[in-house]
């Protein structure tokens, strides 16, 4: 079956193919047809874009909202992330219908590189001018590799490591057609398979011995730094979000997830879930494959995008220009007992306020649209702006000659150092455990034939992370002592929370509940949290949840992802077809045959499932298949990074601790799981000479 559709791709492909230099030989009427459907899709398109955002505008504003509003904030794409989505579906559509037309009208094939001008795809090149004497990141990412500038830059397509496996070859999921089978079964519904598989009666969660709640937190905040893909929009005016929210009417780029029969939820939100398909771009030239590509908007490299952003206007609206000083803008309005919060978001109203009017605290504005997600996430992004002033106030006074746009740089390339340095040195060995040098051997250097790019695989391998998620957010005192009258907070009333930062306490009682609380285990009996599967952005009794694990299932179809066995075929280990071979590799009878009852075949079982659904390596947190897919990926980020500092021989050895009210001591549980940690004792500040007149980087 899929040589079937891959050889249908291809036939399609093959029709649609034609060089730039028959399209000068076009008769007039052919290119007249081009541009007049563009045109038509076009307008068609950015009105559905225009329709989208007053809509969310009047959602906010409504009395009654959704979980879908609140998540399409997080999932809004703003900028030029909004423009690359756009020319995709106009691209897609456009398409769609010359082909259609042009085939059944004159026989002819279409000329892709007239179409792509004409839709105003852009080609890939830098989206800024490079400069090599330039010792700085560009913001977009571009300009990285000398050779191919935009490689791993931000609003490109995510790369591919495998084919894409579409139900029709080109852009439609499996599951998309009721009845298709894939590899000869039908797939099962997501939120059965949640049901079934992720998870669990008994609430209370299987707590990691070994790793703490910052664990969890730092590889939210690396995922944040690393990719990012928008949610699309409706193809045509006439299809609105309303029929896929209210009515559970699939099409366009709408593909709900059904309840099944039995569902409590049925009860309480109808017949469905909502699903918007991911933001994808135009192909690159010379079109070797037509298929869907999502987009990546952020950067392909550890460089702190998540506090700076990739898109050049956010940048600069995230700086104080008025300061000589090279500082981030920081909130005017509120404070933490005297220290400073990011600034609010402009619109109003945000869904921060929505959820607690009362308080009327609205989202935090950062580098990354899902700053004020949930409350650790708020918090650290509090920490990141809080250490950049910092270390320019210091840098600053090592270097008074310096100017503004030279402390900002600096200190922006340090911040990037920090993520870099702990993610490689501390959080990655001791999730990959044993077989961390296995996949990632010690750093030789710069390698300007890796490619950087952030792999389609990698966004559902990453999100091994929402089974660390514990069900409740802890907040602890001076003493790592229960904080006030609501320590332990349920993790659905955290959502869009920012109110609990200004008004009920600050940060420090979660900065020390990071430290000393457990995350939770991966276990294979108790995967995800029902805070996440059933209430994920519930943060009111008024607002119902979705479900993560059903979401992450259907947007490993929606991404055309290969299935489980080609995935352990590409990192060289064993591919199971029976429940005898599936048994051995899960070490688990009865999860196997729960997982072969739903899929029919191991080859059917989505990534994201059959990935985290294995037994942990030793010393890790991930199994074996999610061993080699993170260590192929953080390999090449680091070997593909030319301004990568990972292998730098100063000191960036211990976080520093001046943007907490106080120093927060690493409790004796913890030392022992953070490499190159002393005693308990206050941790300085970092050593900044080598920074002066720039003699470190220069």
């Amino acid at each position: 079956m899929k040589v079937l559709l891959r050889l249908l791709a291809l036939l399609a492909s093959l029709i649609l193919l034609q060089t730039a230099a028959s399209a000068r030989n076009d008769p007039p009427a052919k290119t007249v047809i081009i541009c007049d459907t563009v045109e038509e899709v076009k307008a068609s398109v950015n009105k559905a874009f225009l329709d989208s955002r007053s809509r969310l505008k009047k959602a906010m504003s409504a009395e009654v909202r959704s979980t879908r509003h609140l998540s399409d904030y997080l999932k809004h794409a703003k900028g030029r992330t909004r423009t690359a989505i756009r020319n995709g579906q106009v691209w897609e559509e456009s398409l769609k219908k010359l082909t259609q037309f042009l085939t059944n009208a004159t026989g002819q094939g279409l000329d892709l590189t007239s179409l792509f001008w004409k839709v105003g795809c852009n080609p890939p090149a830098p989206a800024v001018t490079c400069n090599i004497s330039n010792p700085y990141r560009t913001i977009t990412g571009d300009c990285n590799n000398r050779k191919n500038p935009a490689l791993g830059s931000a609003n490109r397509a995510l790369a591919r490591w495998l084919p894409a496996e579409y139900e029709d070859g080109l852009s439609l999921p499996f599951g998309w057609t009721p009845g298709k089978t894939r590899n000869g079964y039908p797939l099962p519904q997501p939120r059965e398979v949640s049901n079934q598989i992720a998870g669990y009666l008994n609430e209370e969660d299987v707590l990691d011995q070994k790793r703490s709640v910052l664990f969890m937190q730092w590889g939210q905040i690396v995922d944040h730094d690393l990719d990012f893909a928008p949610d699309t929009e409706m193809g045509t005016d006439n299809y609105t979000k309303a029929q896929c929210d209210e009515h559970c009417i699939q099409g366009d780029n709408c593909f709900p997830i059904m309840f099944p029969t039995g569902d409590p939820k049925l009860k309480t939100q109808g017949k469905c879930m909502s699903f918007f398909r991911a933001g994808f771009v135009c192909p690159t030239p010379p079109y070797q494959s037509l298929t869907r590509e999502q987009i990546n908007a952020l950067t392909s490299f550890l460089d702190a995008s998540l506090v700076y952003s990739p898109e050049p206007s956010m940048a600069n609206r995230l700086r104080n220009l008025s300061s000589p000083l090279g500082l981030m803008a920081v909130n005017e309005e509120v404070s933490d007992h005297g220290r400073p919060f990011p600034p609010f978001v402009k619109m109003k109203p945000s869904p921060c306020e929505v959820i607690n009017a009362t308080a009327g605290v609205p989202c935090f504005l950062a580098g990354d649209s899902r700053a004020s997600e949930q409350i650790l996430l708020a918090t650290s992004h509090t920490l990141f702006i809080r250490e950049h002033n910092r270390l320019a106030r210091e840098l600053s006074t090592l270097n008074p000659h310096w100017d503004g746009e030279t402390l900002y740089q600096e200190t922006r390339k340090i911040m990037g150092a920090f993520i870099q340095i702990i993610t490689f040195r501390d959080y990655l060995p001791i999730l990959l455990g044993d077989e961390m040098q296995k996949w990632i051997p010690p750093y030789q250097g710069y390698n300007e034939s890796v490619d950087p790019r952030i792999s389609n695989v990698f966004t559902f391998a990453f999100r091994f992370g929402h089974l660390e998620i514990p069900s409740t957010v802890s907040r602890l005192d001076e003493n790592y002592q229960p904080w006030g009258s609501e320590p332990e907070l349920p993790l659905h009333t955290v959502f869009f929370n920012t109110w609990r930062l200004v008004k009920d306490g600050g940060i420090d009682p979660l900065v020390r509940g990071l430290l000393a609380k457990k995350a939770k285990l991966m276990h294979q009996d108790r995967m995800m949290t029902g805070e996440l599967r059933n209430k994920l952005f519930q943060p009111t009794h008024t607002i119902h949840g979705f479900d993560l694990a059903s979401i992450n299932i259907q947007r490993c179809r929606d991404h055309g992802m290969p299935g489980y066995n080609s995935w352990r075929a590409f990192c060289g280990l064993s591919q199971p077809k029976t429940l005898e071979e599936l048994s051995a590799v899960m070490e688990n009878e009865v999860l196997a045959k729960k997982l072969l009852d739903l899929y029919g075949t191991p080859s059917n079982i989505d990534i994201w499932l059959g990935a985290i659904a294995e037994p942990l390596v030793p010393g890790g947190r991930v199994g074996p298949l999610l061993t080699c897919l993170l260590g192929h990926q953080f390999q090449r980020v680091r070997d593909g990074d030319r301004q990568v500092l990972v292998g730098e021989p100063w000191g960036l050895h211990r976080e520093a601790t001046g943007v907490s009210t106080e120093v927060v001591l690493l409790p004796p549980r913890l030392r022992q799981h953070w490499h190159h940690q002393g005693p308990t004792e206050p941790i300085p500040g970092q050593h900044l000479p080598a920074w002066l007149c720039g003699l470190l980087f220069s």
